[in-house]
């Protein structure tokens, strides 16, 4: 566990290396299985988005590795690109279907990042204990959490999770390549220097295949590693090593934020949850039809508010509104990837609704954002009659945690249609006996990076 060095890097030095298993809790390596299988989900449904056979063509033919260089297989495709392309390949992947991970107070997400970057680094290596891999799974949240409160607290622009996710990808490679202390300053400084500080809030307001940074962020990181073990130089990184960073990483190693990362039931924006789960709640409340529903009216958060109102052309779009998920709620019942990639986008009721739709901003919930994204909806009825569904808080979260059954459920039905149920049955039985002392990981690599 961590060494007893003072200064903090020192402390992030004694993480990085000296994590065990053991030292552990029980419910976090539990809950680092759940993330885990959650990931890949997401990461089998994105194989259909527009933006995933893009990132990963520009990964085999731009960033593949040379004649004598290390290879990795990207996610659910087979083909190889350097260890650093098939991890942009894959954050890319992931960060275009917005079902992953995150962590409220940071505004981000942080899974999306670490998966394909331990899949890019261990491919050909099936020897790795699931134990091992799941050590630097959890340090990975510990450290981009870490990150990515720093920079918030210490930076005045909203910048996008590759920003911070650079870091913790950057120390994984660390880990696993066995660098010394010296090697991880630099990684880690080279990588917060390169991470993207793109603005989030230019993508919400335009929503494109752009997302939250994570390829890049993910690309940054395994390449500052990269860089750092040839003796490439970059540190300090600031968020780490800064005085204004110490109080941030006192309490790494005993309090686990990998336990406060929150899953999405529904592949949207989580700013739009609340009204998505206010609008189920009063169709199942009222065994409502589409047809009895004349008009949508959702109070919500600022940031929430500005997620787009109008009826979306893409996936992309989809998953960066707030009128669209909750008039697919209303009309299907549920919000998941057929809406959100498939006959969703062309539903004429769908359609209708959204234009039924308004927002309001709620002074209350702003106040409460962003350890909250608290909202409300209001269904409008043909017969003049209005049901509101009252204050709702986003489920996922350590105040709502989703269970390992929702976890298991959501995993395949992101996960059977593109890979089939075989395949994704044999994932889950992988994830979850990764903590057996004797399970490798190798027949879970071989899952989930051969072709789809």
């Amino acid at each position: 566990m961590p060494c007893d060095d003072k200064n903090t890097f020192g402390k992030f030095a004694g993480f990085t290396f000296d994590l065990t298993f053991d030292d552990i809790p029980d419910q976090v390596i539990a809950y680092a299985e759940d993330l885990l299988l959650d990931l890949i989900g997401v990461a089998a449904a994105a194989s259909a988005t527009d933006a995933a056979p893009i990132a990963r063509e520009i990964a085999f033919s731009q960033f593949a590795a040379g004649a004598h260089g290390e290879a990795a297989r990207m996610i659910f495709d087979g083909r190889e690109a350097s260890i650093a392309g098939a991890a942009y390949a894959g954050a890319t992947q992931i960060d275009n279907f917005d079902g992953h991970d995150g962590y409220a107070p940071n505004k981000g997400h942080i899974g999306v990042a670490l998966l394909p970057a331990l899949l890019a680094f261990c491919d050909g290596r099936p020897e790795l204990s699931g134990r091992e891999a799941l050590v630097n799974l959890v340090q990975g949240y510990e450290i981009a959490t870490r990150a990515g409160a720093v920079l918030h607290a210490t930076v005045a622009d909203y910048h996008t999770s590759g920003a911070w996710n650079a870091l913790a990808v950057a120390a994984m490679g660390a880990r696993l390549r066995g660098f010394d202390r010296e090697q991880l300053r630099q990684a880690i400084g080279i990588a917060e220097y390169h991470g993207p500080r793109s603005q989030m809030m230019r993508e919400i307001d335009n929503p494109t295949m752009l997302h939250d940074g994570s390829g890049w962020g993910t690309l940054a990181g395994v390449t500052a590693a990269l860089l750092a073990e040839r003796g490439f130089t970059g540190a300090p990184a600031i968020t780490v090593e800064a005085d204004e960073a110490v109080e941030y990483w006192a309490d790494l190693g005993a309090h686990w934020f990998t336990f406060e990362q929150y899953i999405k039931p529904y592949p949207i924006c989580r700013w739009a949850h609340a009204p998505i789960d206010g609008a189920l709640l009063l169709r199942e409340r009222g065994a409502l039809t589409p047809g009895d529903v004349a008009a949508i009216e959702i109070s919500t958060f600022h940031e929430s508010a500005r997620l787009a109102s109008a009826m979306p052309e893409t996936t992309s779009k989809a998953q960066y509104s707030l009128a669209f998920p909750v008039a697919a709620a209303v009309v299907r019942g549920r919000v998941g990837p057929d809406e959100v990639l498939g006959s969703g986008l062309r539903d004429p009721e769908i359609a209708r609704l959204v234009a039924a739709t308004s927002v309001t901003e709620s002074d209350t919930y702003n106040e409460r954002f962003p350890v909250g994204r608290w909202g409300d909806v209001t269904l409008v009825l043909a017969n003049g009659e209005r049901l509101n569904s009252g204050p709702i808080n986003a489920r996922g979260g350590p105040g709502e945690r989703v269970g390992r059954d929702e976890v298991t459920a959501k995993f395949h039905a992101f996960a059977d249609g593109p890979i089939g149920k075989d395949r994704a049955g044999k994932i889950s039985q992988a994830v979850f006996n990764l903590h057996d002392r004797d399970a490798k990981l190798g027949g879970l690599l071989d899952l989930v990076l051969r072709a789809s």
